[in-house]
């Protein structure tokens, strides 16, 4: 009996895939495709899937075809926009991945300041259509990375204290829900479902569009980072604390631990980085508050001038090349006193290896200000978020790594706030997928956001992600 079901969901899925051919304005590529491997690649090189199929979609239309075969052949689903997620969740094995990375197509109305972006945009994409208005739209760190992911996520980056996440810039959503239906999320359409798109990731449809609110920017922005050797590193942090106690929004810092690339010319020692954007046009006032960090606690090396905001925002795409192996943890905290900079110092200074960084995003400001129900962000109220991150290329490293981060995860529990930001949060072997997500939104968020899962998606078609599972009563009401 089981023989002739199996022969019979083989026809299925045949059937599903002969009738995507006919179908997509995109291509299907399939295994014996010389371009296959190339096209199943994640960033994640730890993440090494075989997909049945991979649709590279030619159009939004694309994404209605490729949800009505998934329903008739029941093959799981990936959605990968720029296929940066750390936890790998752009691909399948066996299954089928629809990829919108093609989807490129960033419109700019600079007298409104709104720009509308296709699914598969990249920070770099957004850059480049936003900087001759001297416009920006709140987004990351590295210019590979995908808009859609990243915002639905929830968004970190250089604009963070002076504007807020992607996502808190976010005007509306278009998607495209697993029956087929195009709803269009924001704050007066569909403003449950616009709720949880910010924050809860891919988990209840494929956003086929996003529209921004980008902010204006200084022609020359400025921006720098201060370098500090291992000695002079507790005194920094401290310094660090003091001066992040009172920032204007305008000032953007994040500091780092890394050892740079070899190619980078900085040496094969780690070194602690303070960089900071300062988005005012006035300049002085940002060099006012650079010089009072600055003689707290002099760095070893500096650079801090105007820049340009599309090197500023690539400037650090060389340490996370595609094909990096990666595993991330992350933690929110508040406290930056003498005992958690021991902890602190404590993992950091182990970190003596190319591979491995550790960010400290320094919060508040116009993030902070959002009311921590208005999105399903997890946590408003932390000052700091860490996030330990690999970018290694040796497999014989995986396993030492990917310890060393949740050794580092596990030493600052004690200092540690409600919530995780998905968007810094690995795969974890032998942890469900839904037992991460519970933890990262806590039980308030996590309930209202199965609440929404229960309408749009009863049965987890959208399952590919830090996945909010329906109710079981819910799963065949559709």
């Amino acid at each position: 009996m089981s023989t002739v079901h199996n022969i019979d969901r083989e026809q299925e899925i045949q059937q599903a895939l002969h009738g995507l051919r006919g179908k997509l304005a995109g291509s299907l590529i399939e295994p014996p495709d010389p371009t296959y491997d190339e096209a199943r690649a994640v960033w994640n090189g730890m993440v090494d899937l075989r997909p049945r199929a991979i649709v590279r979609a030619g159009s939004t239309a694309d994404i209605d075809v490729v949800i009505d075969a998934v329903r008739r052949s029941g093959l799981a689903l990936a959605v990968r926009g720029g296929g940066h997620n750390v936890a790998g969740h752009g691909t399948v094995d066996g299954g089928l991945v629809l990829d919108l990375g093609a989807l490129k197509r960033v419109q700019v109305e600079a007298e409104t300041r709104l720009v509308t972006v296709q699914p598969g945009a990249t920070l770099a994409d957004v850059d480049r259509a936003t900087a001759p208005h001297n416009l920006a739209v709140p987004l990351g760190v590295i210019s590979g990375t995908g808009v859609a992911g990243l915002t639905l996520g929830g968004g970190v980056g250089w604009l963070t204290r002076s504007n807020g996440l992607s996502l808190d810039n976010l005007e509306s959503v278009d998607v495209v829900t697993a029956t087929g239906e195009h709803l269009h999320a924001s704050g007066q359409e569909n403003p449950e479902l616009f709720w949880g798109l910010r924050g809860g990731g891919g988990n209840f449809g494929v956003a086929s569009s996003f529209t921004f609110r980008a902010r204006s920017l200084p022609a020359s922005p400025l921006g720098g980072n201060l370098f500090y050797r291992p000695g002079h590193w507790r005194d920094a942090l401290l310094a660090f604390a003091r001066w992040t106690r009172d920032l204007p929004d305008e000032m953007n810092p994040i500091m780092s631990f890394l050892v740079f690339p070899s190619e980078s010319g900085m040496g094969s020692d780690p070194w602690m980085i303070i960089g900071f954007a300062w988005v005012a046009e006035d300049h002085q006032g940002g060099l006012a508050l650079l010089d009072q960090l600055r003689a707290d606690a002099p760095p070893d090396e500096q650079e801090v001038g105007p820049t340009s905001w599309l090197e500023w925002q690539s400037a650090m795409d060389s340490v996370f090349p595609k094909g990096s192996r990666g595993y991330w943890k992350n933690v929110s905290f508040s406290r930056l006193d003498e005992e958690a900079v021991d902890v602190l110092l404590g993992f950091a200074s182990e970190l003596a290896w190319e591979g491995t960084g550790i960010d400290i995003h320094h919060m508040e400001g116009a993030f902070g200000r959002v009311p921590g129900d208005a999105t399903a962000f997890p946590n408003r109220a932390a000052r700091y978020w860490l996030n330990v991150y690999g970018f290694w290329r040796d497999p014989a490293e995986d396993e030492r790594l990917t310890a060393f981060a949740r050794k580092a995860y596990r030493l600052m529990q004690p200092f540690a706030e409600h919530g995780e930001y998905i968007n810094f949060l690995g795969a974890e072997v032998g942890l469900k997928e839904t037992d991460a997500a519970r933890a990262a939104y806590g039980p308030e968020k996590y309930q209202r956001l199965v609440a929404l899962k229960d309408r749009y998606d009863p049965g987890n078609m959208f399952r590919l992600n830090h996945n909010i599972p329906p109710n079981p009563a819910a799963s065949g009401t559709i």
